[in-house]
């Protein structure tokens, strides 16, 4: 069995692809690479096709029509056959010596039969500009290198949420969770990270920097250019977030996880507000983040009073548009400056 699928959906990307597949190689037969082309229109599916052919036991190309970065994820997920299942975009990649640690944490948890369902790790932000580089660990909110509950997880605090750079799902338990992504759609990977949390009930944070998240290309969706003409999207992703679990269903969960479930939904509604507001005032743009309100107001009117009244987007949603915009693009703009996202 192959201890890791790792999917790599992957559009136009002949210039860092095999750089990313090169990293993931270091893991050998035990793990599993599905390069999903995306229908690009230059070498991708080649260079996929020379993997399959080198590696065939490790390296599975899959060819499909474009359908967006969440549409290759979900035909990664349907097509994968290892134990855990991890995303890696194509121009991103892992540190090997992290992966061999990975790898051997996992054997180690299988031989005494405590493997977890889900593992953490923690993910770097490569910034190509200046060679800098900015770390998100999690060892005040996770027990670090054992086994845990949601019982013993910490407090997450601003804008702080789990990103899917560090998360690996047991697949079994991700396809339970019937988390389907949104097709032509970016920021699909805020609802990857959410929805299939509940089912995850022990969780091993292993503190070691394997993924490197590259920033410096302009057409990344978190430039700033790009998130604010693509507001729609990320107004879709929060409508799939709000449907995943009504607030009567988080209600119910161990408080440290109905906390963090909470305060996810929080910072992404805070980050969607962003997006719709940095944007001008156009009436397109404040028709449309009214409209998600109001679908919240009247879909899930409990969770609609706590978005409202205890969080920052209540503070934030009452301030004049125009202001709003502003408050919300400065502190983005410091945030990018802490971590390296532009």
């Amino acid at each position: 069995m192959k201890l890791i699928s790792f999917a790599i959906p992957s559009y136009n990307s002949q210039n860092y692809l095999r750089h990313c597949v090169d990293t993931l190689l270091s893991g050998g037969e035990d793990v599993e690479i599905l390069i999903i082309n995306d229908g690009s229109k230059d070498a991708t599916a080649a260079i996929a096709d020379e993997y399959m052919e080198k590696y065939p036991t490790v390296v599975h190309a899959i060819h499909k029509e474009n359908g967006g970065h969440g549409s290759g994820v979900n035909r990664g997920r349907e097509e994968a056959t290892g134990l855990y299942f991890k995303v890696v975009d194509s121009d991103d990649w892992v540190d090997e010596q992290a992966l061999k640690t990975l790898l051997d944490t996992i054997r180690t948890h299988m031989a005494e039969n405590t493997l977890p369902d889900l593992y953490i790790t923690n993910f770097i932000y490569d910034h190509a500009y200046d060679n800098t580089q900015f770390t998100r660990s999690w060892e005040k909110q996770f027990p670090v290198n054992r086994l845990c509950t949601w019982k013993e997880v910490g407090h997450f605090y601003g804008a702080q949420v789990l990103l899917m750079h560090s998360l690996m799902y047991k697949t079994e338990l991700l396809r339970k969770s019937e988390t389907i992504l949104p097709e032509h759609t970016f920021y699909v990977d805020n609802y990857f990270a959410y929805k299939p949390l509940p089912l995850m009930e022990t969780i091993f944070y292993l503190d070691v920097d394997l993924y490197h998240y590259f920033i410096g290309r302009d057409d990344q969706s978190v430039n700033i250019k790009n998130f604010v003409k693509r507001y729609d999207q990320q107004l879709r992703v929060m409508r799939c977030m709000v449907d995943a679990y009504s607030y009567k269903e988080i209600d119910k969960m161990e408080k440290p996880l109905r906390s963090y479930m909470l305060h996810c939904l929080s910072a992404i509604m805070m980050n969607t507000m962003m997006f719709c507001c940095s944007g001008g005032c156009e009436p397109e743009r404040i028709e449309a983040h009214d409209a998600l309100w109001e679908y919240i107001r009247e879909t899930d009117p409990q969770l609609y009073a706590c978005l409202t009244r205890r969080s920052l987007p209540a503070l934030l949603k009452w301030m004049p548009w125009k202001l709003r915009g502003k408050v919300m693009l400065f502190g983005y703009k410091q945030l990018c400056r802490f971590v390296k996202l532009g």
